[in-house]
């Protein structure tokens, strides 16, 4: 079914709970903008339900070729071409999304570029847009299960830049950003989904 694609068995074990959330978090959303899709997984997923709204997910550059193959083959016509974005270097899109969606990304950048995502969530996101980030995250300083503890120990042995993020730490930078939290998701395997309101111009 997939070919020579990429495949994360993650995305497939993941994308029906994430979906579940997203249909009422995104219900009057019209434009979603997805920051580091990855496989494509969850996009292709995504856009095939939630048909009312365009989904527009986005990958650093070498990332695009395999993306854009399997965006191509879904042939969804609320799934356009991934777009370029690299969060360190690339200017915002030109359009104008009242949704954003990560998923497994701020355990995998660096601190520092975690605050460069939330102070550029303006340039993203219309006022009142919502915001959904969905990983896992440790509360109090404590990791939440040992599998998660285990995890994070294996992401520090790739890069000790890596890590799971506390979430009064992420929520700081979203309420800098202009971004309240609004439901604080528990999901499968020991994750959250946040999800946050645009509530500053």
């Amino acid at each position: 079914m997939y070919g020579e694609l990429p495949f994360s068995q993650a995305c497939e074990n993941n994308k029906a709970p994430i979906l579940a959330v997203l249909q009422q978090a995104f219900a009057s959303c019209r434009h979603v903008l997805e920051v580091g899709s990855g496989t494509g997984q969850h996009a292709v997923h995504f856009a095939t339900h939630l048909t009312q709204l365009i989904w527009q997910a986005s990958e650093q550059r070498h990332y695009l070729v395999s993306l854009t193959k399997r965006l191509r083959r879904a042939a969804l016509v609320n799934l356009p071409p991934p777009l370029a974005l690299d969060v360190c270097h690339d200017a915002a899109p030109s359009a104008v999304y009242d949704g954003m969606f990560t998923a497994n990304t701020l355990h995998i950048m660096p601190w520092p570029v975690v605050e460069l995502l939330f102070s550029r969530l303006n340039e993203f996101t219309a006022p009142g847009a919502t915001l959904c980030i969905y990983g896992p995250f440790n509360y109090h300083g404590q990791f939440t299960s040992y599998s998660n503890q285990a995890f994070d120990a294996s992401l520090k042995s790739r890069d000790p830049k890596m890590g799971i993020r506390d979430i009064t730490a992420v929520v700081a930078l979203a309420d800098a950003a202009g971004f309240t939290l609004r439901h604080d998701h528990s999901m499968p395997a020991n994750n959250r989904l946040l999800q946050f309101l645009r509530t500053a111009g």
